[in-house]
């Protein structure tokens, strides 16, 4: 999926070259606060149970190719000079789960490109319902205000240049949240890989699982 030409702001293929920096019908939609998503495949297929496998079979080995997938995918904003923060769990889900999917795949895709690994900088401030089954509209109510960033910290990310890593993304709400989140405590910008991005006009947009 990775291959130009793509919507410059989502990594949304084009089916014909439209120019160097065009936006995609859902940008222009709805622009995003983050710069720039790239992300490796559509939820769909074995891109779907590759994610549903890491995240729910605790096939954690998965994590090391699909972090190296990610990380080609967004070469063209990673380097030694990126803040690698992974999407957080809320902790009772930690607990359950054990891993947080997204902070093994940041992992990965900072020992590839030599940036900065802080799995603990962006944290969850309060529980979430599950995404799943909610509208777009209860998805950005339901992670409202649900991040943030431990004042004592705040100075590392001032000038900095994030990169949010998740392992899905489907309305964006939860990227959304994260961004602004740090571009609110100083970052001077975001940009977001995801393994998957669901395709609003297939059914598995609706069924993608999300933390």
């Amino acid at each position: 999926m990775h291959r130009k030409p793509w919507c410059y702001r989502l990594g949304i293929p084009f089916t014909y070259d439209v120019g160097e920096d065009a936006w995609s019908p859902r940008a222009i939609a709805s622009p995003p606060v983050f710069d720039r998503l790239r992300s490796v495949a559509f939820y769909e297929g074995p891109a779907r149970d590759l994610v549903l496998a890491l995240k729910f079979s605790r096939r954690r080995e998965l994590a090391g190719p699909m972090g190296r997938w990610m990380s080609r995918a967004g070469k063209e904003f990673l380097g030694e000079q990126s803040l690698i923060l992974p999407v957080p769990l809320r902790w009772v889900r930690l607990l359950s789960r054990r891993f947080n999917q997204a902070a093994d795949l940041a992992k990965v895709i900072a020992a590839d490109c030599g940036g900065q690994y802080e799995p603990d900088l962006l944290r969850r401030r309060k529980r979430t319902r599950q995404q799943v089954g909610l509208s777009a509209k209860d998805r950005h109510r339901n992670v409202r205000s649900a991040f943030g960033i431990d004042k004592e910290r705040e100075s590392e990310l001032q000038g900095r240049h994030v990169i949010l890593i998740d392992d899905v993304m489907t309305t964006g709400s939860t990227v959304t949240a994260c961004s602004k989140t740090v571009l609110a405590a100083g970052a001077a910008s975001v940009n977001v890989i995801t393994f998957a991005i669901a395709d609003p006009s297939l059914r598995s947009a609706d069924e993608a699982v999300k933390p």
